[in-house]
């Protein structure tokens, strides 16, 4: 059971709201890790984009730069035209490859982050995200195997004030266990920009979606599978940890849970059921159906 936030996060960098509160050494600390990590020749690039994640950023460098690979690698960030001083913080690391993308959207930006690589593999971040040092080898040796395009991993919530680990424990196992059915017959639903990875050959072969939509990431997976299996990377010691924000976009913990329990059982019978060819570049989200069966599901439930 997750009921502490793992002993690897950076407890100095965790709860500092703003760089000024963040002094030279701190830099300096994981510059000096980077430098002995980047290699000039990558086989991997750990690709992140970045909107106004000034603080964020730090703190995802730091968790990468105590990586335990043996990959050759890069880190490649996207500042998605950040108004903030996003773009100031990643220059402080020049180990790092800097790009920007103008227009906003997921895809065109982590499309600029793919055609700026120089690995074979592609791993891509989010920048309000934590790494464990085994990260990116477990999400490899997944990868490497034959027939194998795209990976993805498990995620977990760091605890706070508000929020105590033994909750979001149980927001999570029921997000696993909803995983597991998804896995079945439509894994690129797990497949999440926080923790996956892909063969980049085919990932510039598929493209992007030009719209900035949710799902863009499940909608690259499901490309993907022209070209072979996704395989999920179930290890604890890939588990990435991130911040609260998204639950935080639904209110109360009670209330995110519920949507989403509501969720998994409007769109229970399709899991098992292989999606039809689309395509995905031009395809639009089933929000009203979803939102139609939530109605209907919710007369039954007390919510």
């Amino acid at each position: 059971m997750r009921l502490r936030n793992p002993s690897w996060l950076n407890k100095e960098l965790l709860y500092k709201t703003s760089i000024e509160d963040i002094n030279d050494a701190v830099f300096a600390s994981i510059n000096s890790r980077l430098s002995k990590l980047i290699s000039d020749k990558p086989v991997v690039s750990v690709v992140i984009a970045a909107y106004n994640e000034q603080t964020n950023i730090i703190r995802c460098l730091d968790s990468l730069a105590n990586a335990k690979t043996k990959y050759p690698i890069e880190i490649v960030v996207v500042d998605n035209n950040s108004t903030d001083k996003t773009a100031d913080v990643i220059h402080k690391f020049p180990a790092v490859t800097y790009a920007f993308q103008k227009i906003q959207g997921c895809g065109i930006a982590r499309q600029l982050g793919q055609e700026t690589a120089k690995g074979k593999y592609i791993l891509t971040a989010d920048a309000d995200t934590h790494y464990p040092p085994k990260w990116i080898d477990k999400l490899m040796s997944q990868l490497e195997k034959p027939g194998v395009v795209c990976v993805y991993g498990r995620y977990s919530f760091i605890a706070d004030e508000k929020t105590p680990r033994w909750k979001l424990t149980i927001y999570e196992t029921l997000s696993d266990i909803m995983g597991l059915v998804k896995s079945y017959k439509r894994p690129y639903l797990n497949a999440l920009g926080m923790t996956m990875g892909y063969v980049k050959e085919l990932g510039l072969k598929i493209g992007f979606v030009p719209e900035h939509i949710r799902g863009e990431d499940g909608r690259m997976a499901f490309d993907l599978m022209k070209y072979g299996r996704i395989k999920g990377v179930y290890s604890s010691s890939a588990r990435v940890w991130t911040i609260t924000r998204t639950i935080s976009q639904d209110g109360r913990l009670r209330d995110a849970l519920w949507k989403r329990v509501l969720m998994a059982l409007a769109n229970f019978g399709d899991m098992f059921r292989k999606q039809a060819d689309h395509d995905t570049k031009t395809s639009k989200n089933s929000t009203d159906n979803v939102q139609e069966n939530l109605e209907k599901i919710k007369g039954k439930f007390k919510f």
